[in-house]
């Protein structure tokens, strides 16, 4: 009987990453988001809203950051596997802590998944009420009818801590090609809406190890020597709108038990670049 053979070695792309990335730096991450200085009287904590279709990881993308500072697998949003409809109903706020329970200078908010007809999902005029600061936490969307001044839940004077501060896509890579038109449409409506108000735009690209590409499916660390990775960024970008610079490949933790120390710095490159960029809005519109 002969020995079975070994199956060959995915041969990366690109001789050298074509962004550069130090797989060593997650500390120096770690503590670089959690000493961000604001420096406004009004603020402890940059808002970050995430947005997009149904079952593109907004909730897992929130868990993994809350695992990351805790050293452990946390789900602290509800999650669903292979949703087809938004396991979010409710606009939530979620702030992360570290291992220490301190509460870290930047905070989540999650809203109900985008959907392809215009009487499911929620409706883009909520995500622009949720950028300015309108909705209370805890309101149920009602993908029929957004919120309006007068209704229980809406806030006719929003704080500047109550308004975003960054606008994050969450959009999975292993279907961004496939994405309905009309789910783009509402996003770049959206995004529209979030230059006039000056508020910057960051897109987080999941799902990059979901049969996107075998190098990646090998080893996550060839993520930037990967030529179908980095096609996949240039269609968000096309479709989106934020130029390659704004956009970042994550994995979530979604199946494993165990820590990751390449998703770790994936995850935090992501974060540290969603948080200056809020500050850095604070600093031009607000100082």
């Amino acid at each position: 009987m002969g020995s079975k053979k070994s199956k060959p070695q995915p041969i990366p792309d690109f001789e050298t990453p074509w962004r550069d990335i130090d797989w060593n730096k997650k500390e120096h991450l770690e503590a670089e988001l959690t000493n961000i200085q604001l420096n406004h009287p009004e603020l402890r904590c940059v808002r970050i809203l995430l947005h997009g279709p149904v079952g593109a990881g907004k909730s897992c993308f929130i868990n993994s950051v809350q695992s990351v500072f805790q050293g452990e697998i946390k789900t602290k949003a509800f999650e669903q596997a292979n949703a087809k409809k938004s396991c979010t109903k409710k606009y939530k706020s979620y702030t992360i802590t570290d291992k220490n329970a301190v509460i870290l200078p930047f905070v989540f908010n999650d809203v109900m998944g985008l959907e392809t007809q215009d009487e499911d999902g929620i409706h883009p005029k909520d995500i622009v009420n949720a950028m300015l600061g309108r909705i209370e936490d805890g309101y149920k969307f009602n993908p029929i009818s957004p919120l309006s001044d007068g209704d229980p839940g809406f806030v006719r004077e929003p704080r500047l801590e109550d308004k975003v501060h960054c606008l994050v896509s969450v959009v999975p890579a292993s279907s961004i090609s496939r994405m309905d038109t009309g789910i783009i449409n509402k996003m770049d409506n959206v995004r529209k809406e979030a230059m006039n108000l000056g508020i910057p735009h960051v897109v987080v690209m999941t799902k990059v190890d979901d049969a996107v590409c075998p190098l990646v499916n090998e080893d996550l660390t060839q993520i930037y020597r990967s030529r179908k990775i980095k096609e996949k960024m240039l269609e968000s970008s096309h479709r989106l709108g934020p130029p390659m610079k704004c956009i970042f490949p994550v994995s979530n933790y979604h199946e494993e038990s165990n820590m990751n120390n390449t998703k770790d710095v994936l995850i935090l490159t992501a974060l540290l670049q969603i948080v200056k960029s809020a500050k850095d809005y604070i600093e031009e519109h607000h100082s």
